[in-house]
């Protein structure tokens, strides 16, 4: 099975024959160049053509995060799998107004069935969700009568405000306090975690568009504008719940990290490469843990539950198949 690769050490990135090596230090480490999905670089690194256009031969994405752990791009090899039909679908879907809307709307009401499930297995646990749960599941109902996306994302974000607020009531450590969602800069350490949790998602799915032929660049639920991608950003929300947030609970209420794995930079929260390493372990643990697919009745990663909803999409696009997004089940 392939893997992806992490780098948090600065050095040289090169081909050699049939492989690549990474040079830090003055130690060289080899990499079987078939065994790579993705490369991941958290370090500085520099690197050449060679090696650029080998990567794109093989097929591998290559993400960037800078200083702060915020993702600034990603080396996207030429489309190999791109069909000309599916992207006019896309574009067609996309156009189409009351289409996008109901794309929109699926993907929406699947990542509030996804939050309600994770309140409950935790509510299974002793927190008291009872009400949240209720008042969640009330303004999901109101989904039905939105006529623009910007209706919907504006109960989403209800739903999401209400959704963070049961954070406090799961998180046991109590050194972790979680008042509000805040973005650039994150103001505490839960908000540096979802941060950075979501933008592996975004990554990761990411990843997973290129094996398909769909065009990450024609979103539904985010607009398609100058933004390079779209697309992933629309599924991720799909697991987010189910994959980020269940990786920050358990690294929190497991004392996997502490408050000492942060640091405070000009009033923003930054995670320590420890913080960061701990979690890209728990969330590759998530990714490669497998669950019984209650459609196709065999195990599957949560990694390949992302490209399945991808096939699902691509099945609504190009011949009307009823998408149903992935709801967890535990």
């Amino acid at each position: 099975m392939k893997k992806d690769i992490y780098i948090f050490n600065d050095g040289d990135i090169r081909r050699k024959d049939n492989t690549i090596y990474f040079e830090t230090e003055g130690k060289k480490k080899y990499l079987p160049i078939e065994e790579i999905d993705n490369i991941w670089v958290f370090g500085e690194i520099t690197l050449n053509k060679k090696f650029i256009n080998y990567i794109s031969e093989k097929e591998i994405c290559m993400h960037f995060f800078n200083y702060y752990g915020y993702y600034t791009g990603t080396f996207y090899p030429r489309e190999h799998l791109n069909s000309g039909f599916v992207i006019l679908k896309q574009a067609e879907f996309y156009l189409d107004y009351g289409k996008r809307l109901t794309i929109a709307k699926f993907i929406i009401d699947t990542a509030v069935s996804n939050m309600i499930v994770v309140l409950k297995y935790y509510k299974g646990r002793g927190a008291e969700l009872e009400e949240e749960i209720i008042d969640i599941e009330d303004k999901r109902k109101l989904f039905q009568n939105c006529n623009t996306i910007e209706e919907v994302m504006a109960i989403e974000g209800n739903i999401r405000e209400r959704y963070y607020s049961c954070f406090s009531k799961i998180i046991k450590n109590q050194d972790f306090k979680f008042i509000k969602r805040s973005k650039r800069p994150p103001l505490d350490p839960i908000n540096a975690l979802i941060s950075f949790g979501n933008s592996m998602l975004y990554t990761t799915v990411l990843g997973e568009i290129y094996q398909t032929h769909l065009d990450p660049r024609i979103g539904y639920l985010h607009s398609t504008n100058m933004r390079r991608f779209t697309l992933n950003l629309d599924i991720a929300e799909i697991f987010k719940p189910i994959i980020v947030d269940r990786v920050i609970f358990s690294l929190i209420n497991k004392n996997i990290i502490s408050l000492e794995d942060f640091e405070d930079d000009f009033k923003k929260i930054m995670m320590k490469d420890k913080a960061k390493k701990a979690f890209i372990e728990e969330y590759n643990n998530k990714l490669n843990s497998t669950i019984k697919h209650p459609g196709l009745n065999v195990y599957v990663s949560y990694k390949r539950l992302i490209r399945l909803e991808l096939y699902k999409l691509q099945k609504y696009l190009v011949e009307d198949i009823p998408f149903e997004g992935f709801v967890a089940k535990w």
